[in-house]
């Protein structure tokens, strides 16, 4: 029997932050792929290698984690003032979906990398030598985000010796800065700083909701049973726990007015986030280095496509950025209150500082920008190989 040859479609394989993907310009794409839809969705899949029984991704790209099951298409924008346009599609990892609800702000790092050495940046806003200031549209929440590219010689410069905790080895940095983050949104979809709402067999819970970078839900670590300086192992080797945060997330998720019932949480797993709050105190991270209480402003641990995450999204710093500029806020508050403008947090790989630009308007909080600071490096460039559907 026959059967026909597989696909060979341009990619490359990058990392950005802390998160891995496969990047592919839009028009590399087979033809009834390059727009929305379950053709593109099953061709991406299957270059992930999900769904995956085994959760081990070992037939295709992904790396069986949120932080390494993304995908990323990427094209010349025709937006006024911006030079790429950005989709960035979750895919999950035992289920055939993929959630395109909302940004990766980790693989935000590497956009304007491949954008400049793809062509999608014109040649003319490259600088010999200096930084590329490359205008990224964020496809999926219709954002502008501008990312800092180091240049040397006419081309990226990936190496470097800025270290970020969750990276194993240093790079050049890339300043990250995500222009007006809610957009006309509001920061705070309910106005309110801190909320409650009711997660059955749970109780009632007080949580403050925040959509900046990724709609995320911001909970007390103790009205969770919580410390705020967990280590993976102690949520994800637990079902249990991962099973009653899921079930807080949906809850939170209908409060938050983003879903009408907690049963459509299940296909939305990348939004909201759900993240828990609590004043600093010491831990070990993940590499073994000790993080003393002194040298941050709060901890932070957050859940991501039903898993503790190993560091922080991008995407979620930016919303914990704003909601600590708010005063009220349990993310404020856990930071000692006040009016603050960047802050230090403690995840479970190390720390992250963030600043954000917020103010009051009409008695509406607006968030004007966050600023943060990654790396990127190409890995792998050429063809993924792909069975035909």
């Amino acid at each position: 029997m026959n059967h026909p040859a597989q696909l060979r479609i341009p990619a490359t394989y990058m990392r950005g932050g802390t998160s891995k993907g496969v990047f592919f310009r839009l028009d590399d794409l087979p033809e009834a792929a390059r727009a929305p839809g379950p053709v593109r969705d099953a061709l991406l899949l299957r270059v992930i290698g999900s769904p995956d029984p085994y959760g081990k991704h070992t037939d295709g790209m992904g790396g069986a984690t949120s932080s390494t099951s993304k995908t990323v298409i990427l094209s010349k924008s025709d937006k006024p003032d911006h030079d790429v346009d950005y989709l960035f599609g979750q895919v999950a990892i035992d289920q055939p979906f993929i959630d395109w609800s909302g940004n990766c702000g980790n693989l935000t790092a590497a956009v304007g990398s491949f954008a400049i050495s793809n062509g999608l940046v014109e040649a003319s806003r490259v600088p010999e030598n200096g930084i590329c200031r490359v205008r990224i549209w964020q496809a999926n929440i219709g954002k502008t985000i501008i990312a800092h590219v180091p240049i040397t010689g006419g081309q990226v410069q990936e190496t470097g010796d800025f270290e970020l905790d969750g990276v194993t080895f240093p790079a050049a940095a890339v300043q990250i800065d995500f222009l007006s983050p809610t957009g006309d949104e509001a920061v705070l979809p309910t106005g309110n700083p801190v909320d409650e709402f009711e997660a059955p067999g749970i109780g009632r819970l007080q949580a403050s909701f925040v959509s900046a970078g990724i709609p995320t839900m911001f909970l007390d670590a103790a009205d969770l049973g919580f410390t705020g300086i967990e280590p993976q192992a102690a949520i994800n080797d637990h079902p249990e726990q991962l099973a009653r945060l899921e079930l807080v997330r949906a809850h939170g998720a209908v409060a938050m007015g983003l879903i009408d019932h907690v049963d459509q949480a299940a296909q939305r797993q990348h939004t909201p986030k759900l993240a828990w709050v609590a004043s600093p105190a010491d831990y070990t991270a993940s590499s073994g280095k000790g993080i003393a209480a002194t040298e941050i402003d709060l901890n932070v641990r957050a859940m991501s496509m039903g898993k503790l995450h190993h560091a922080m999204m991008g995407t979620a710093a930016v919303a914990i950025a704003a909601a600590v500029a708010i005063p009220g806020t349990l993310v404020n508050r856990a930071a000692g209150g006040g009016e603050r403008d960047r802050v230090c947090f403690g995840h479970p790989s190390g720390t992250l500082t963030v600043g954000a630009s917020a103010s009051r308007d009409n008695g509406e909080w607006k968030v004007e920008r966050v600023s943060m600071s990654r790396s990127a490096r190409v890995l792998m460039e050429g063809w993924v190989r792909v069975p035909p559907g």
